[in-house]
């Protein structure tokens, strides 16, 4: 499998672009449920380009870690956007790293992150910072389990392999262990997008904000990277979810109407999960700060059960 420019490219572009509409129309659908007026979907291109053009207040008390992290932040969420496949069932860079290298590149921006958050001196951001690290020491090994149990049956880690074999005849799309793991996986996009129940974006409450508390000495462009950064995660851990899941209408061909059906069927799985983080987010509160590992732990215990159940029923 060679590295094509042009897919990379493609790819790339697709991440930039479609990531800020989808955080658009999540803030959208939540305000309609609540009965207010919110932002319009594109609203997250015009913060982007506020944040762009606004000058920087930096801390004397920061080292060089606070100006690389937003950089390592961004490149390794595009880097990991191009592990996962999304439109075509082969995924640009998969000849680099599958499941491990996806995981392994999430944690290296949230360790940079941490890092970043604690750099200033700032007691909300060594607050952030430390329940950040709980929460992925818990989340982390619950999304590995719940993919490990998709590459079983495929044979491979490598999520383009996964996909390619989830096309064939044997494929079950409703088989229990396939359930658990979708559920825990879900419920890890909530914890590593900090959505409700486990954190509020749209608030930065001192008392139990999360990944808010990390941001809350980075202004103008290192903001603009970051917030960018974490749209685009929560892009590509929605693409990992559905078509690792439910890999129907991804292209196994490199025509173009397989690619515009490809698209089409891409657009419609993320409207639809984002409606569901909608659903959840609407008709939940904010779990409190000691009760969100318990929810993390029954993340890790479905994703245990999937795989135990795939090695004994398989």
């Amino acid at each position: 499998m060679n590295l094509d420019p042009v897919a990379t490219l493609a790819q790339a572009i697709l991440l930039l672009l479609l990531a800020p509409v989808l955080s658009g129309l999540i803030k959208t659908w939540k305000a309609t449920l609540q009965n207010r007026r919110g932002p319009p979907i594109w609203q997250p291109y015009f913060d982007l380009l506020k944040f762009l053009r606004k000058d920087m207040v930096i801390s004397e008390h920061t080292s060089w870690i606070f100006s690389v992290t937003p950089y390592v932040l961004f490149l390794t969420a595009l880097a990991a956007g191009l592990l996962v496949p999304m439109v075509s069932a082969r995924a640009p860079m998969s000849l680099f790293g599958g499941v491990l290298a996806l995981v392994g590149l999430m944690a290296l921006g949230r360790f940079f992150l941490a890092l970043g958050g604690l750099d200033p001196a700032s007691a909300f951001g060594g607050m952030g910072s430390s329940r950040e690290m709980t929460i992925s020491a818990i989340a982390e090994p619950a999304m590995m389990l719940a993919i490990f149990t998709v590459a079983i049956t495929a044979g491979s880690t490598n999520l383009s392999q996964i996909v390619l074999a989830s096309q064939g005849p044997g494929w079950k799309f409703l088989d229990p262990s396939r359930a658990l793991a979708f559920t825990a996986m879900f419920i890890v996009l909530l914890a590593e997008t900090g959505r409700i129940p486990v954190d509020n974006p749209a608030t930065h409450l001192e008392l139990t904000m999360i990944h808010e508390a990390m941001l809350l000495e980075y202004s103008g462009r290192y903001l603009a990277l970051i917030e960018w950064a974490a749209s685009i995660k929560q892009l590509v851990l929605m693409s990992l979810l559905a078509n690792i899941f439910f890999p129907v209408g991804l292209a196994a061909e490199t025509t173009p109407v397989a690619f515009g059906l490809g698209l089409l069927f891409f657009v419609a799985k993320l409207i639809v999960l984002a409606g569901a983080v909608v659903l959840v987010e609407t008709t939940n509160a904010k779990l409190r700060l000691f009760r969100v590992p318990d929810l993390l732990s029954a993340a890790f215990i479905l994703a245990t059960l999937a795989l135990v159940s795939t090695f004994l029923f398989t």
